[in-house]
């Protein structure tokens, strides 16, 4: 199997990760800045996800410490060690993830999302499917954005002007219900088992949504990511192929 050995390695830096937050009785907050929360087990979850990673020659990108290791060369991980930090720190952890993806040459990959609290564990390769706890699982079947459920969010870095808001209303309004999860790679996620229909998010980091925009992809969907400055993307859709050429002719 292709990437047999860098799935078992995302895996186990995922699982391992997701063991240590489970095990945490209390958040500590390292500092809090605008909108923005750090927590001591974002670094610590972060640690041990490069320690499993590092050894497989592969430049990692991480949120907490950036690049490790030489950049360069056509694949890179993507990690994300505590997405839904806000929900971690409040208690619910049902919504929290680890997410750890492999891009090549831009695109993803592979990834798993790894939902501690829960006891879920998703993964996917492309070309090769996509997972919830070894159980294959594809995107919805809504065929029309008046009969699907979007999750989105209002991430810490996005614009939040009136204008800013007000033309993103206008591009999610034709949905039948909107959920925000407060992490994104959970909400991908979801997109890939069909649990939500649909996902967008502007101004996002790359890595909350690099792990699930492979498991989307794998899951047999769409998850168009517009890379931006400094790390920043826009995740235009995640959904099944009809809900997103109907989204994309409403954008025309």
């Amino acid at each position: 199997m292709a990437y047999e050995e860098e799935y078992a390695l995302a895996l186990e830096a995922a699982t391992r990760a997701g063991k240590y937050l489970e095990s945490l009785e209390n958040a500590s907050v390292d500092s809090q800045e605008g909108r923005d929360i750090k927590l001591e087990a974002d670094r610590k979850s972060e640690e041990l996800i490069i320690q499993v990673l590092r050894p497989s020659g592969i430049p990692i990108l991480s949120e907490e410490r950036g690049t490790v290791g030489e950049s360069g060369g056509s694949r890179r991980w993507i990690v994300d060690p505590l997405d839904g930090t806000a929900n971690f720190w409040k208690g619910m952890r049902e919504l929290c993830c680890v997410s750890v993806a492999l891009w090549e040459d831009g695109q993803p990959v592979l990834g798993v999302v790894n939902r501690f609290h829960s006891q879920e564990i998703y993964g996917g390769i492309l070309g090769q499917g996509a997972w919830r706890n070894s159980m294959p699982v594809c995107t919805s079947a809504a065929a029309h954005m008046k009969d699907a459920v979007l999750a989105t969010g209002f991430p810490v870095r996005r614009d939040y002007g009136a204008d800013s808001l007000g033309a993103f209303v206008q591009k999610v309004q034709s949905f039948k219900k909107i959920r925000m999860l407060g992490a994104a790679a959970v909400m991908g996620a979801f997109v890939a088992d069909g649990r939500i229909d649909a996902y967008t998010e502007e101004q996002i980091m790359l890595w909350d949504v690099a792990a699930s925009s492979a498991i989307v992809r794998a899951a047999g969907g769409v998850a168009e990511v517009i890379p931006l400055e400094e790390g920043k993307c826009i995740c235009r859709l995640f959904a099944n192929q009809a809900l997103y050429d109907e989204y994309m002719e409403n954008m025309a």
